[in-house]
């Protein structure tokens, strides 16, 4: 498995992700992706769209990532979406408190008061990482960006996608006939101002979410396909108990959680298992004590990779029950009654959250799937998310095997998601395909020109078939199935 250095480098000269602004020496915690990093982030969001928009009444929306200051308020995050930060006496650096212990000590203390970190540092004598400096007091930062939308108002980026579900809650159920259960998923920026970016696209100040808010009727907790998944085995990871593998319907009686929510964490194991091909031993859901959990959640349990670069399991999303946190929270502040009639009755709908990182997301694959193999390096991506389907390489550029080639290439690119390379040997080519991870490898060579047929290789095995020309598009469907295609 690669290194963090290795992960860093190899997608800088791949072509997936490097600093912004990076001429000018970068921006911390800011990264662009360039042209293979951009198809792989659209094929990840759309496959999560195929997957979990599905269940009727469930869309997906775009609101403004500039929002009203009272929305945060309503929120709860004026007041305590902060962080812990501490300074260096020194060389006067900014340093969150919680990281700089979890770092010293090789633990997790996201969520201690600052009395407790106080104590940590004294008692284990940390200090400043940079210069090795006494460290000060902790101060409390909230991580919301300020924007002055003009002398009178006051707005922010959002730190989440989450709020522009809740804001438009009451209009889209109106708009989508009153019925519930009602998903308003939304993919797109947030913005935090973390105090120490670090380890690349796992800590950002701007991101990308995918975030499904289900609002659904608090005095119905079923799901009508539970039958699907009641005897299906969920990877779990109880606070203070160890990892054990736990049917849906032993989890709603054993853990006391309702089925709806373990009805969508079955649905998320099967996105990471099924849909990523995530190896099974390298992903759980673990559970979030008191102190752990979001302010705003009720049932929190986080998503968790194991990725050794980073060196062990960490956090790409969570499955939150923030009850009526939310809408109670904008009723107050807007005057604007959340309360709907539905079922015969007057509610207040609650939320279940399925919140995922892309950015993490994308971390995580090239952590799991960068593979080396004697001479070469593979990235065993799961052709439904390769960047690109298949690379058309003509075996030389003469003899009209360019030509041909080329028009191959046109046509190939109305149904597929393929490039054309006849940079270097046909070796090299070869390598540069299987490194991004594109599955199919499509040479032009003589016998093209003779009876029509290419050879089309396969990025894993390196076992080569030869295809008529007519035939590529449905052979390449049939070795991938379905939901081939970028949105």
């Amino acid at each position: 498995m690669p290194t963090i250095e290795e992960i860093e480098q190899f997608a800088k000269r791949r072509g997936f992700f490097y600093p912004s602004s990076e001429i000018y020496g970068g921006l911390a915690g800011f990264y662009d992706y360039s042209h293979i990093g951009s198809l792989l982030k659209r094929k990840l969001e759309n496959l999560w769209r195929r997957f979990f928009l599905k269940e009727n009444n469930f869309f997906e929306i775009d609101p403004s990532i500039i929002m009203h200051e009272k929305v945060f308020e309503a929120s709860g995050h004026l007041n305590s979406f902060v962080d812990p930060v501490i300074k260096c006496e020194k060389c006067k650096t900014l340093h969150r408190a919680d990281h700089i212990v979890e770092d010293h000590l090789k633990r997790n203390f996201e969520g201690m008061s600052a009395e407790e970190l106080v104590e940590l540092i004294e008692n284990h004598k940390i200090v400043c990482p940079k210069c090795k400096g006494k460290l000060g007091d902790i101060s409390i930062l909230n991580l919301m960006f300020l924007l002055n939308i003009s002398q009178e108002d006051k707005a922010y980026l959002r730190p989440e996608t989450a709020q522009g579900a809740y804001v438009n809650f009451l209009r889209q159920f109106e708009l989508q006939r009153k019925r519930l259960p009602l998903g308003l998923a939304i993919v797109g920026k947030a913005f935090r101002k973390e105090i120490s970016p670090r380890q690349l696209l796992i800590r950002m100040r701007e991101f990308s979410q995918a975030e499904l808010q289900i609002f659904f009727d608090p005095h119905n907790e079923k799901h009508d396909d539970w039958d699907e998944v009641k005897g299906y085995s969920l990877i779990l990871n109880p606070v203070a108990k160890d990892t054990k593998e736990m049917t849906c319907e032993s989890a709603v009686k054993n853990l006391k959680l309702p089925q709806f929510y373990v009805f969508y964490m079955a649905k998320v194991q099967k996105f990471f298992l099924d849909a990523l091909k995530i190896p099974k031993n390298k992903f759980r859901f673990r559970e979030l004590s008191e102190d752990e959990k979001a302010f705003y959640n009720k049932i929190h349990w986080d998503i968790e990779l194991d990725l050794e670069s980073l060196g062990g399991f960490k956090e790409i999303g969570g499955v939150h029950y923030r009850a009526d946190h939310d809408l109670l929270g904008h009723e107050k502040v807007s005057k604007k009654s959340q309360e709907i009639f539905f079922d015969e009755k007057k509610i207040i709908p609650h939320v279940l959250e399925l919140s995922f990182g892309i950015d993490r997301m994308i971390f995580a694959l090239l952590d799991l799937f960068y593979t080396k193999e004697k001479d070469r390096t593979i990235l065993k991506l799961t052709p439904t998310i390769s960047p690109l389907t298949a690379s058309v390489f003509p075996l030389v550029n003469k003899g009209g095997l360019d030509k041909e080639a080329k028009e191959i290439f046109d046509h190939l690119k109305n149904h597929l998601d393929v490039n054309y390379d006849d940079s270097g040997s046909i070796g090299r080519r070869y390598a540069r395909a299987d490194e991004i991870g594109i599955p199919f490898a499509i040479t032009i060579d003589y016998d093209t020109l003779k009876d029509k047929t290419v050879t089309i290789r396969d990025r894993d095995t390196t076992e080569q078939q030869r295809v008529k020309i007519n035939e590529i598009v449905n052979f390449i469907c049939s070795k991938l199935g379905k939901n081939l295609f970028s949105g």
